[in-house]
């Protein structure tokens, strides 16, 4: 069965104020009544998250009242490639010239040699913040890995990420309202299962 979750990643934080917003953004979530201050035994790779809060579903569909989240949130505060878990990505796009880069073969094995650069360049940026910029392989473009967009989310680069294990799926009302919390930055949702 697994472990679902989605990650809120600020796109815009850097290392030096991403303390600064986690605590903003967590007064806000706690404020709304989203989750609760105090920490728990409820999060899953971390020793204490918050709880779901009594208005959890301010951040959820109507819909899914009957669903209530069985586990918490994690608030993740430095350099992280926030990933998708199970599985690999599939794709890749340029934000130069939108082109999309397929990172499997039609059989849905791993295309070694089109994940190589992307590849190499993720555990640099894991290892020490600082990748090599990857080339697009179709307009030639020297692209900073950040900035490329992978087919359904499936890895953000950031210093700050909210991580909400077993919940609905957020409403795009509700990650609006969070956005404006956190300044406007950009943010991306990471979905994942373990």
């Amino acid at each position: 069965m697994g472990d679902y979750f989605q990650t809120i990643v600020d796109l815009d934080t850097g290392p030096d104020e991403a303390a600064e917003y986690a605590e903003r953004g967590l007064a806000w979530l706690v404020s709304e009544g989203v989750v609760l201050a105090e920490r728990t035994v409820c999060v899953l790779g971390a020793p204490l998250g918050h709880p779901p809060g009594p208005n959890w579903l301010r951040a959820c569909s109507p819909e899914d009242a009957e669903w209530k989240p069985s586990d918490g949130l994690a608030v993740e505060v430095g350099r992280t490639v926030f990933g998708g878990g199970q599985g690999e990505p599939e794709a890749v796009t340029c934000p130069r010239c939108e082109a999309t880069t397929r990172l499997m073969t039609d059989t849905w094995e791993s295309d070694d040699e089109a994940w190589e650069p992307f590849g190499e360049a993720l555990r640099a940026w894991d290892e020490n913040g600082e990748a090599d910029d990857v080339v697009c392989p179709a307009c030639a473009a020297s692209v900073p890995l950040p900035e490329y967009r992978w087919a359904d989310d499936f890895f953000a680069f950031g210093h700050l990420g909210f991580r909400f294990w077993n919940w609905p799926e957020f409403t795009d009302e509700f990650l609006t309202r969070f956005t404006r919390v956190l300044d406007g930055h950009r943010t991306v949702r990471v979905w994942g299962k373990l």
